[in-house]
């Protein structure tokens, strides 16, 4: 996932990246100045020497960091100059990998990294306003839903000074390195310093177009068969023979076959029960109604615009408990 150039970030209050620079011990003098500048350590360094051992090229580093490659590497090669030029990667075929020189270097840099990221979400909690950019992490259901609302009166609205960015991402992001300030998530994490609480349930039923036959089954990619949506209609499938008219990745793509008629599919009641086009086949579906979670790293809990982009969710999701259970009809996009 890609993160913004530290030194522009602006989430929760954070206006930059905290900068590690070791103690000079230069003489005074008008030198004194320059040498402490060209022996110092900046952090933003040592973001981008474990970004690519994480990732294992400059140019996967630079989409994780929000950096172009020639940055990256421009970085890079200041952090290996900063340990007297040695070259800390072996350059192969397939990518990046630390040598043993750097792979000496990174329990270090780790650590440099924890301390650092702890201070910045201590900084960021310590903000006297509600302000910046809070990033939230959710698949592609729950951003939808939170974009929809976002317009939408609740009893806890989001403070001007806040802005709510969402990012779409079915996999994991790491809160502790802020790769996201909180997330939405189908399960609560089984360990770490997190604040995690349940926002709520998400129904979903089978819809169609309406008046369309519509009898084969629009569901998701052989590699994303193990969702539980995509099992239950492989389930109804063979039990009735009926034919997989549309194998697709995103709901987006499953509502508009849906809209159009090329078959049947399973959508979250949200988003089928209130669309004019639509009509709901059978009851919500239990075995596949999902949960979520929010999880925020317990030291930006009390940070002022995460705090408030909580309190939002929660209006959101306590104002929206009916029609998320399928129980009521959501207002078509734009009513």
């Amino acid at each position: 996932m890609a993160a913004r150039h530290p030194s522009s970030d602006t989430r929760s209050g954070a206006r930059r990246r905290p900068a590690i620079r070791p103690l000079a011990t230069h003489p005074p003098g008008p030198d004194r100045d320059a040498a402490v500048r060209r022996d110092s350590m900046d952090w933003d360094d040592v973001r981008v020497f474990l970004a690519v051992a994480r990732h294992g090229s400059m140019r996967a580093a630079g989409r994780a960091l929000g950096l172009s490659q020639p940055t990256i590497a421009r970085r890079l090669t200041a952090f290996e100059a900063t340990f007297g030029g040695t070259a800390l990667f072996d350059r192969l075929p397939e990518g990046l990998r630390l040598n043993a020189a750097g792979t000496q270097l990174a329990p270090a840099a780790e650590t440099v990294e924890d301390a650092a990221l702890r201070l910045e979400r201590r900084r960021a909690a310590a903000a006297p306003l509600p302000c910046g950019t809070v990033r939230v992490s959710a698949g592609e259901c729950a951003a939808g839903f939170l974009a929809r609302c976002l317009a939408q009166r609740t009893a806890q609205a989001l403070p001007a000074g806040v802005t709510l960015e969402l990012v779409q991402s079915r996999e994991s992001v790491d809160l502790a390195r802020r790769e996201a300030d909180m997330a939405l998530r189908h399960e609560p994490p089984k360990a770490g310093n997190y604040y995690v609480f349940k926002a709520g349930r998400f129904a979903c039923s089978v819809y169609r177009r309406r008046g369309a036959e519509a009898t084969g089954w629009v569901t998701y990619t052989e590699e994303q068969s193990h969702y539980a949506p995509a099992r239950w209609v492989r389930q109804q499938a063979d039990a009735t023979g009926a034919a997989i008219a549309l194998r697709a990745s995103s709901m987006l793509m499953h509502l508009e076959a849906i809209r159009a008629g090329t078959g049947r599919g399973v959508l979250p009641c949200y988003v089928g029960d209130g669309h004019p086009l639509l009509e709901r086949l059978r009851p919500p579906i239990a075995e596949i109604a999902a949960d979520y979670w929010i999880v925020v790293h317990r030291d930006l809990r009390r940070a002022p615009g995460v705090r408030a982009v909580i309190d939002w969710i929660r209006a959101t999701f306590g104002a929206q408990r009916d029609m998320l259970a399928g129980r009521t009809a959501a207002a078509p996009p734009g009513a």
